[in-house]
């Protein structure tokens, strides 16, 4: 199976998962994952009507940032300070952060490229010590912080399941994130709007989407397995 069809049955499973969720596919947002994905098949999703992609690492992002045109890069991997540099004149939005540290230097490096940067705030719902994120019960006090950076404006939210979790598991964590993000989206934080929830990836993006989820992660379904 190649590319185009792939993304003609995520199209489609997109489609289905949000009349079960009472929107349409037009309110969820696709990310191609591509993570070590080489041009060519970038380009060749590209055609077929993907204009966004998501990078887990910075340097890969910035090789591929000028081989590309008229699309939208997302970073979704963890985002070390000593990286921000990079990609402050390059992403369209930001998944990962969770920390102050992280935001403020994403605010430094906006300030100087004039611009105000989207972000997504990364729960780590599940808990898992191994996971990046914010853990839920800290989640409101970094809101609160992050209303002082004017050179970045909160999106959203933006979590990962746990791999290998059954669907009832899945359900109640994506559940979770979505009762976090309405609870946040009512506070009517200064320079926080709730817009956008990235929840799912290619084994979990149907639930992700009855749950809530309008962005929606996917590389293996699109690409293939990949090393």
């Amino acid at each position: 199976m190649n590319i185009a069809d792939n993304i003609k049955i995520i199209n489609e499973k997109i489609e289905r998962a949000a009349m079960r969720s009472g929107r349409t596919a037009k309110d969820i947002t696709l990310i191609a994952v591509s993570k070590t994905v080489d041009i060519d098949s970038m380009r060749l999703a590209a055609r077929c009507g993907i204009d966004n992609f998501g990078e887990n690492r910075v340097q890969e992002l910035v090789s591929k940032y000028p081989l590309m045109e008229n699309v939208n890069w997302h970073l979704i991997g963890h985002l070390q300070t000593n990286k921000v540099k990079y990609i402050a004149d390059k992403v369209s939005l930001i998944h990962s952060v969770d920390s102050l540290k992280v935001a403020k230097e994403i605010d430094l490096r906006a300030k100087s490229k004039n611009k105000c940067q989207d972000i997504l705030v990364e729960v780590n719902i599940s808990g898992e010590p191994t996971k990046f994120g914010v853990g839920k019960e800290d989640l409101t006090g970094l809101i609160e912080e992050l209303q002082s950076l004017e050179n970045i404006r909160v999106c959203g939210l933006m979590t990962i399941a746990p791999f290998g979790a059954d669907k009832d598991e899945l359900k109640k964590l994506f559940e979770n994130c979505n009762n976090l993000f309405i609870d946040i989206r009512g506070k009517k934080y200064h320079n926080v709007f709730m817009s956008i929830l990235s929840m799912g990836m290619t084994n979990d993006f149907e639930t992700a989407i009855e749950c809530g989820a309008n962005m929606i992660r996917i590389g293996t379904g699109i690409f293939g397995n990949r090393k």
